[in-house]
């Protein structure tokens, strides 16, 4: 006959057992990870006549659920939208394009003129965008990036510009590396148009 102190260890056994069983299980069942890309910033140079109006603060974008994650957004033949299998971004994509954002004005030579919020600076413009498309066309065979921004007065409150950034690139494939290198590409165009334009906010 089994003591009740054997009974108790019996009992704590097979519950260890079963719940190694149970761990196995959930690692063979886990997906494969994702294979992790991210988006560069273009050090291409503007007219250096362009000068900012000031302090721009550039906030952090608004996007929809659907491209508010750090995953690839697909349009496929019939307009349905779905994320490429197997990859995702570094970040989620606003804050990347944010990152990004800010690099370019950096890297063009606009270095001390953009912050971002939480530098505890007081800014002439904030810069909003809203990533209204970033994604892979499959129809078209494109990578294409819309962006619409506005520049607000951060005295008045009032917005000075605004306007919508398009950009396309052709694809060589729908392959991952094909899609993020023309979406890198599409990005890339648009930030400089990006710089070009907010040089001439408040005039």
């Amino acid at each position: 006959m089994l003591r009740c102190d054997d009974k108790r260890r019996r009992r704590l056994s097979i519950a260890t057992v079963a719940m190694a069983g149970v761990l196995a299980l959930g690692a063979c069942a886990s997906p494969a990870a994702l294979t992790t890309f991210s988006l560069t910033a273009p050090d291409q140079r503007v007219n250096s006549a362009i000068r900012l109006p000031g302090l721009l603060l550039i906030d952090e974008p608004t996007a929809i659920q659907l491209l508010a994650s750090d995953r690839i957004v697909v349009r496929d033949q019939g307009g349905a939208l779905s994320y490429l299998p197997g990859v995702q971004w570094a970040d989620q994509l606003p804050k990347l394009v944010q990152s990004r954002m800010i690099a370019t004005f950096e890297n063009t030579s606009r270095l001390g003129s953009v912050s971002r919020p939480g530098d505890r600076v007081t800014p002439d413009y904030q810069i909003n965008t809203d990533i209204r498309t970033f994604e892979i066309d499959v129809t078209t065979g494109e990578a294409v990036v819309e962006l619409a921004i506005r520049a607000v007065s951060d005295e008045t409150g009032r917005i000075a510009r605004a306007r919508i950034f398009r950009s396309r690139v052709p694809l060589t494939g729908i392959d991952p590396g094909s899609a993020v290198r023309g979406l890198d590409a599409a990005l890339s165009a648009a930030l400089i148009d990006v710089v070009t334009w907010a040089g001439a906010t408040g005039r």
